[in-house]
């Protein structure tokens, strides 16, 4: 997260990945006013056992284009709403990426988007983690086709 005002949305990221059992590291590491601090732990990102990073901030949101920038491993950016523009601007920045630094963007505050975007990206490779997957997601599909209006 860029800040921990940042926190409220991407805990809903946080428990989406908990309840499939996939271990999470939070930090909170602005782009802006930690820059060095920033490279050192994206540069390291993939030593440390990370697979997938889902980047969160708002306002100028450079967060998640600065981290492709410094890794190989896929990266889905959160942009979180803002006060000045309702989270446009957020969105905006991690939209516009240069071609060949990408990042995946999920909706404005769809940080439970962003984790289930990563669980499908880590049930590639891990046949455990597929079938949760694809009972979570015939449970969605049962709930949607059960509702009584």
């Amino acid at each position: 997260m860029g800040s921990a005002s940042d926190l409220p949305v991407m805990q809903a990221a946080i428990d989406t990945l908990e309840s499939f059992g996939i271990e999470v590291e939070k930090r909170v590491i602005s782009a802006h006013r930690a820059a060095h601090a920033l490279m050192e732990w994206a540069e390291s990102s993939e030593a440390r056992g990370l697979s997938v990073i889902i980047a969160g901030a708002g306002g100028a949101a450079h967060l998640a284009g600065v981290i492709a920038g410094l890794t190989q491993l896929p990266v889905i950016g959160v942009p979180v709403r803002s006060k000045t523009l309702d989270g446009l601007d957020s969105l905006l920045s991690m939209v516009q990426m240069p071609s060949g630094v990408p990042v995946a963007t999920v909706a404005i505050d769809g940080a439970t988007n962003a984790a289930l975007l990563a669980v499908s990206i880590l049930a590639l490779q891990d046949k455990s983690l597929r079938e949760k997957y694809i009972e979570f997601r015939r449970r969605q599909t049962q709930k949607v086709l059960t509702t009584v209006i």
